[in-house]
């Protein structure tokens, strides 16, 4: 412990990552208490200290999904993540840092400010598990959840070298929000190393009686996935490049392109092809805005005058959703259907479907959001982020692995999709690319580890 708050105190007041963080004394102490529970008695995260986003209550710790409102708010229990964390040993130390109520790929807040990207503190490490990432790239934390709606575990960990797994909707616990309808966010494991990933996969998942939607997999069923798929050689894998037509950086572009060449080599069956996911933005946009609609009921009979604390985005966002028919709701749970139908009928074909995880590298820590690329105007906070919330749609489980770096020293990741409910088959070939790649092995610029 004392190694690890070396670390913190050296490199957080640079990065802003972890918040509310205990007292070296006080996290010591937890790490005694560790120390004394018997051998036989401990679980697989035994003494390893982590900070959970801040978006999951910890007994104990205020729980402010970065809204200034909530700086205050203690939570009087763990929630579903933080009750198997903490069953595995896990010491909670504080939180990661994350944007105002996980909205944008970003992270920033009113309240904590803004995190930077190790590899270039004048970046952003992405969102909205933004301090998790940053925190593992660091070596300030060995290990790190997140959750994802449109790509919070993928893209900041495309920004940050790490890896971010989104499980297929149903692995992780859902107690909160939908549980049927217009589900998009799942909680996830990240890591350093996809078999740290996996590790932390084992403890996360499994089913719960609280989720209507919960698969029978046992956590430890992916203790498999600590070990790669020894042959590559039998897989069929389908690569885009920019999902039939986003814009995508070209800096992005060819070190996917370099992915898919790695595959390639290490004899797979590679066809540049997609499924059509062109109105899979419409269902999320729709989707995603019904959620929020919630979120401003909350805060409207919890938070006097809450949009002066809040950013303009949420705002728009939140609203957005208010303004929705019945009607609109009803036909993208349809045209979700269909499109998760037919892209069921395509991986049918393809073991994996690599892609961008994210279409630009990091970008100014100044910007709000990515407004336009390669020319092209984006027109919502949310659009540069297609590349995840098209694949979000599907449901399907989604691996961001480091991949390479831009000439600037800028990581980039690689999407990895799998077929249906397919995590376990995922991990291993993931597993399997990052061995062959070794591109996790670069570390960033501030404090390096030796």
């Amino acid at each position: 412990m004392n190694e690890i708050y070396d670390r913190i105190e050296a490199i957080n007041p640079v990065v802003n990552a972890l918040v509310n963080l205990l007292s070296r004394e006080d996290a010591l102490q937890l790490a005694e208490a560790a120390d004394a529970v018997p051998i036989a008695e401990r679980g697989v995260l035994h003494g390893l200290p982590m900070a959970p986003k801040d978006a999951v209550m910890v007994r104990g710790f205020p729980t402010t999904l970065g809204f200034r409102p909530y700086a205050e708010r203690i939570a009087q229990e763990d929630d579903l993540t933080a009750t198997r964390l903490r069953a595995a040993g896990a010491v909670f130390i504080g939180h990661s840092n994350m944007p105002e109520f996980g909205l944008g790929s970003h992270t920033f807040n009113s309240l904590f400010g803004a995190t930077l990207n190790p590899y270039d503190v004048s970046k952003t490490p992405g969102g909205s598990s933004g301090g998790a990432a940053v925190a593992l790239a660091t070596h300030m934390l060995p290990l790190a959840d997140g959750s994802d709606m449109g790509g919070s575990l993928r893209n900041p960990a495309s920004f940050c070298n790490v890896v971010g797994f989104r499980p297929s909707m149903g692995r992780m616990p859902n107690s909160k929000g939908f549980g049927w309808y217009g589900r998009l966010s799942t909680t996830g494991p990240m890591g350093r190393t996809v078999a740290d990933t996996t590790l932390l996969m084992s403890v996360m998942a499994g089913p719960h009686t609280s989720d209507p939607l919960t698969l029978p997999e046992s956590g430890e069923y992916f203790l498999d996935g600590l070990v790669p798929q020894d042959n590559l050689t039998s897989l069929k894998v389908a690569y885009s490049p920019n999902l039939h037509g986003l814009p995508v950086d070209p800096a992005v572009a060819e070190v996917v392109r370099g992915a898919a060449d790695t595959f390639s080599n290490l004899g797979c069956a590679v066809v540049e092809t997609a499924p059509d996911l062109s109105r899979a933005m419409d269902v999320f946009q729709t989707q995603r805005a019904a959620g929020l609609s919630l979120l401003g009921i909350l805060l409207d009979t919890s938070v006097k005058d809450w949009k002066s604390f809040t950013k303009d985005t949420a705002i728009w966002n939140i609203e957005q959703g208010r303004r929705l028919s019945a009607q609109q709701i009803i036909n993208t749970e349809v045209l979700r259907n269909q499109i998760y139908t037919d892209a069921v009928a395509f991986m049918d074909d393809f073991d994996i479907l690599i892609l961008p995880a994210a279409q630009v590298p990091a970008f100014d820590a100044t910007l709000d959001w990515v407004r336009e690329i390669n020319g092209q105007t984006l027109g919502t906070y949310i659009d540069w982020m297609t590349v995840c919330c098209a694949i979000t749609v599907t449901g399907f489980p989604a691996v961001s692995v480091p991949s390479g770096f831009t000439k600037d020293g800028l990581p980039v990741g690689l999407q990895i999709v799998g077929r249906p409910r397919g995590d376990l088959a995922l991990l291993r070939i993931a597993h399997a690319y990052e061995a062959a790649t070794e591109h996790h092995k670069r570390k960033p610029t501030v404090c390096v580890k030796p």
